[in-house]
């Protein structure tokens, strides 16, 4: 009886349909926008600790004061590690992404500071199939906002998306 019951929830787990996007459903041009997501001091804390880069410009409010920003930013690597978890939160890449393959062209362009709200827009700008690979590869322009639409870093993505077959 106890096997059976595991079995019936490991079916129902695992048969939930995907949300995201395959590959042959993608578009040239096809656009997405995230919801947005606040940077907190615990995030930029929690980010150092995680990451040892506790360099005093996220982490010292009496030295942030003396830089061009005038208070602590968050760490770049945080706000790409954010855009990231934003990109997925669109649905378009969940349960379909086998792998995230690249970054390319990525610009930090202007800081994020504590209390901003960043969300993510994203657009298609190349499809190669790989049908060796179970997929193909979706380029991707993304662009982080912030909360009065300034662009604070953008690139491109690609990542590994898997076909329908």
């Amino acid at each position: 009886m106890l096997e059976s019951n595991w079995f019936k929830e490991y079916t129902l787990v695992n048969s939930i349909e995907r949300r995201g996007q395959y590959f042959e459903e993608f578009e040239l041009g096809q656009s997405f926008v995230s919801v947005g997501r606040t940077i907190t001091e615990h995030d930029i804390l929690a980010f150092a600790g995680l990451s040892g880069d506790y360099n005093q410009i996220h982490t010292d409010v009496e030295f942030a004061k003396t830089t061009p920003f005038g208070q602590r930013i968050a760490h770049g690597l945080l706000g790409l590690s954010v855009a990231s978890g934003l990109a997925m939160r669109t649905g378009i890449l969940e349960g379909t992404v086998l792998a995230f393959r690249e970054i390319e062209e990525w610009k930090f362009t202007k800081p994020i500071f504590i209390g901003d709200t960043i969300r993510v827009r994203l657009e298609v700008v190349d499809l190669k199939p790989l049908p060796r690979l179970g997929g193909g590869m979706v380029t991707i322009r993304v662009e982080v906002l912030n909360q009065h639409s300034e662009a604070v870093m953008r690139g491109r993505w690609s990542v590994l998306v898997a076909s329908k077959s």
